[in-house]
């Protein structure tokens, strides 16, 4: 039906006749006839032009095309023209030297009135998603699909160099502990049984490993019932790697090369052949963020040793109760406006903390500064601050105490909006991969009582740890995990995996897996691993992350396909939905839902089961 794509028509076809078909992407009426068309596809946009001298009729039919309409056309190609000794030609598409005049033209297909404007932006993305079909037809929606195909290929391609082979493993399978809710799925055929929806292919690649794969990938499918927010859907896709005979040198290296392949024949991009390392304390120490960006500056510091005899009950309280104080400077925001100060602390409430107490260095002696908590501090307290701080006029610092983790996370939080207030990263395009290793292998949740695995129950302790996991010693145990980051974002994590029987039944042992657990939820594993299972590890990238990075998007939904909006709904299909109770019947369900509910969750309120 064409020639020629709508980019591709150049001077080297000058007086050639050539047929295009596409959307109209807009129309110039000059009157007396004389109309031009930007003919689009999804390679590019031509100007196509209707003469009334050359047919009268095409361009009545001209006249009467408007957005969205597909025609298909067949002219001469020419040279733009010049007009008033001014060039016509547009350098901001491929084909700008030239334009299509109409000989012939044939309507393939009318267009209703659009929902919204194709060549905009358009910020109800509720109306984007329900009409998903025309929000791709966007040029950069379209940019974002194809560099997303291009990272899928280029994945292939560099795994395939490797030796990697690519192997689906199941959608339907077990609903095991992975931590968090499971997507089940009833089966007819067995009533009263449910299969879950995979949250990640983790069982089975290392099955594969104790198949004597060796190398395994998959583009996969995984399913999470969460709640939702701009990085997070419930069906997700990520890049997953297995490798038998490996050790973490081995995967974060593989990791490097992978990611360096994909950035560059994407976008062109340089990213450094080795990636930077900090382990997951120093990353909390120093960032306040197990993912830390560090584009910029504005560190944590510990004020332990300033306040160790301090008589402030905030500070002096936090190190009696064995926790910490830290503190950032933010230089140059001694300026604050109290609502962006105000926003500081709600976010610092949020994060855990009571308050957000902070100095603004409104001179160069502590007795200029503006603060609410200084008057109760030592005059030695505050220049022995000023001094480990390097506070100098024009800084704003903030205060956190009480335990480590709450404090980081509270400093980590803000220093990111201190950034943003300060436009630290406006204009900023560097990209600063970095590894974060050696994460907690447990975390113990005092409202359960209980240890639980911080990665997945299959997560191998470092070799220093491995007889502390089998003594039953489970404070502080360090993971041989690692997550890659960049620019603040998690693109993926994994670890080296525990492949002796011995040593993962301490692992459960840890977790409180009983042993009817054990077999009923992990037999199949457990007796893969008697029978001469290798040493391997892996990975998994969000493969949704990366393309959101790649594009310069700050949402995953804008490089999927068909997404579900922030409430886990697909508006243009109108899923999820109540389906027929004769379906319920033959799976042996029932829902106890009923209309009332309904009300109860608008208004957030607890549902009856």
């Amino acid at each position: 039906m064409r020639t020629h794509t709508c980019n591709q028509i150049s001077r080297a076809d000058v007086g050639n006749t050539v047929t295009l078909i596409g959307w109209v992407k807009s129309k110039r009426d000059q009157g007396a006839g004389l109309i031009f068309i930007d003919l689009r596809d999804r390679e590019g946009v031509s100007q196509v032009v209707f003469k009334p001298e050359n047919s009268k009729e095409n361009s009545d039919i001209a006249e009467t095309l408007r957005a969205e309409d597909v025609v298909q056309v067949t002219g001469t190609v020419e040279v733009r023209p010049e007009i008033d000794g001014q060039s016509t030609f547009n350098d901001d598409i491929a084909t700008g030297e030239v334009e299509l005049i109409v000989s012939d033209v044939t309507v393939v297909n009318r267009a209703e009135v659009l929902p919204f404007p194709l060549d905009k932006e358009v910020n109800n993305e509720d109306l984007r998603l329900k009409y998903r079909f025309l929000d791709l037809r966007r040029p950069a929606m379209a940019r974002n699909l194809k560099l997303r195909h291009r990272i899928t290929k280029t994945t292939r391609d560099v795994l395939d160099e490797d030796g990697f082979l690519e192997i689906e493993t199941p959608i339907l399978s077990k609903s095991t502990p992975e931590g968090a809710r499971d997507f089940l799925v009833p089966s007819r055929l067995h009533p009263g049984n449910f299969y879950a929806l995979p949250q990640a292919p983790q069982q089975y690649k290392q099955l594969l490993m104790c198949s004597g794969v060796e190398k395994y990938f998959q583009i996969a499918k995984c399913f999470r019932d969460e709640d939702l927010r701009a990085d997070r859907q419930p069906e997700f896709t990520q890049i997953d790697i297995e490798a038998s005979f490996v050790n973490q040198d081995d995967i974060m290296g593989l990791t490097e090369k992978l990611l360096g392949r994909v950035f560059k024949e994407s976008i062109g991009a340089d990213a450094p052949a080795k990636f930077e390392r900090i382990t997951y304390n120093d990353a909390l120490n120093t960032y306040g963020s197990d993912k830390p960006d560090t584009r910029f500056g504005i560190h944590l510091n510990d004020l332990g040793d300033v306040f160790a005899n301090s008589k402030f009950k905030v500070f002096s309280g936090a190190l009696k109760a064995g926790g910490c104080i830290k503190a950032i400077n933010a230089k140059g925001l001694c300026g604050a406006s109290t609502g962006q100060i105000d926003k500081l602390t709600k976010a610092a409430i949020e994060a855990g903390a009571k308050g957000l107490a902070y100095i603004q260095a409104r001179g160069t002696t502590p007795a200029e500064w503006r603060s609410p908590i200084t008057k109760f501090l030592s005059e030695e307290e505050l220049l022995a601050m000023q001094e480990k701080l390097n506070i100098e006029e024009g800084d704003l610092v903030l205060f956190g105490a009480g335990d480590w983790d709450t404090v980081c996370d509270v400093l980590g939080r803000v220093r990111l909006m201190c950034a943003d207030y300060l436009n630290l990263l406006t204009g900023n395009t560097d990209l600063n991969f970095l590894w974060v290793t050696e994460f907690p292998l447990l975390h113990f949740d005092k409202e359960e009582g209980r240890w639980h695995a911080v990665h997945h129950p299959f997560t191998r302790p470092i070799p220093e740890d491995e007889a502390k996991l089998k003594a039953g010693e489970y404070e502080g145990l360090r993971a041989q995990a690692y997550d890659v980051v960049l620019n603040g974002y998690e693109l993926g994590g994994g670890s080296i995996r525990i492949h002796e029987t011995d040593l993962q039944d301490s692992m459960f042992t840890a977790l409180g897996v009983t042993e009817e657990e054990k077999k009923s939820m992990f037999g199949h594993i457990l007796d893969a691993f008697s029978f001469g299972a290798p040493p391997h590890g892996g990975l998994a990238l969000g493969l949704d992350r990366v393309a959101m990075l790649v594009c310069g998007t700050d949402s995953i939904r804008e490089v999927i396909a068909f997404p579900k909006n922030n409430r886990g709904t697909d508006l243009m299909s109108a899923s999820p939905a109540e389906v027929d109770f004769k379906q319920l019947r033959e799976l042996y369900v029932k829902s106890t839902f009923n209309k009332d509910d309904k009300k109860g969750l608008a208004k957030g309120q607890p549902v009856k089961a």
